[in-house]
């Protein structure tokens, strides 16, 4: 037996196809999308960022500053934490009426089968409402009904990441084993009790990393909010900007980058804790 067709793979030419498929595609975009990487190694540009970076050093360090910065990521984690527990409350509910597998229905006949089936549809639908319009949208909203402040990120961080959340958590709960909450169904238990005792020891270490991990993204979203009036970082950032001090820029970034890291810990202390 020749050994060089021995040890081809077989599935080659079909994943060659897929790539040049892909590039075929990906081509018109990266054209439309105005793309074009070879500007970024032109020695001109490249000597206009190098410049550029040399400026954020070395950072900003005098008191007064790391006074107001310390205040500022304070105010941070403030917004992403209450904002993410605001959007785990909405998110909960809407959640538990989209599961499927906790569906009385499921298990057998049922008369009400095609309530439980309109009534999914219309979460599912509220769902892709409020995380279809992005976190910023709804900051700019809130902080011209409330004023300038961080109770506007807190909202738009509660309405956009519960409809994110409550997507996530309905196809996690529906991708575990559901014939743990199925016995319970079926011998007379409760759809909550079928949910707390059947469905979440099976997926709650993966909705726990989830949840984590959306706080992370709401440390970075309120950020950016910061910027359209919403306090913390990001405010803080557009003054350093406006004020041209790029030292503050960078003592900034540098905050920043400590606080993915610090919820990258707690992530994984959380899944150790939950293995």
């Amino acid at each position: 037996m020749n050994v060089a067709a021995a040890t081809r793979d077989p599935l080659a030419g079909r994943r060659l196809a897929w790539a040049i498929t892909a590039l075929v595609l990906l081509w018109p975009l990266a054209r439309l999308a105005e793309f074009h990487p070879a500007v970024l190694f032109d020695p001109a540009n490249a000597r206009v960022m190098g410049n550029f970076v040399r400026g954020f050093l070395p950072p900003a360090i005098d008191a007064e500053f790391l006074h107001e910065l310390l205040a500022a990521t304070l105010q941070t984690l403030a917004i992403a934490t209450a904002g993410v527990a605001l959007a785990f409350v909405v998110a909960l509910p809407l959640a538990f009426v989209a599961t499927r597998s906790l569906s009385i229905a499921a298990i057998g006949p049922a008369s009400g089968r095609w309530r439980g089936r309109a009534l999914r549809q219309g979460v599912r639908t509220l769902m892709v409402l409020l995380r279809s319009i992005p976190e910023i949208v709804w900051a700019l909203l809130f902080v011209r009904a409330s004023g300038l402040g961080p109770a506007a990120g807190v909202l738009a961080l509660a309405i956009t990441y519960g409809g994110m959340l409550a997507k996530v958590y309905a196809e996690i709960l529906e991708s575990a084993d559901v014939r743990p909450a199925r016995a319970l169904l079926q011998a007379g238990s409760g759809r909550v009790a079928a949910l707390c005792f059947g469905l979440l020891p099976l997926a709650a270490e993966e909705l726990v990393s989830y949840t984590v991990y959306r706080w992370e993204c709401a440390i970075r979203a309120a950020v950016v909010m910061g910027f359209v009036g919403a306090g913390g970082l990001g405010q803080l950032v557009d003054l350093a900007v406006k004020g041209f001090a790029p030292g503050q820029v960078s003592s900034i970034s540098l905050v920043f980058l400590a606080l993915v890291m610090l919820a990258d810990a707690i992530s994984a202390l959380l899944r150790k804790v939950l293995a």
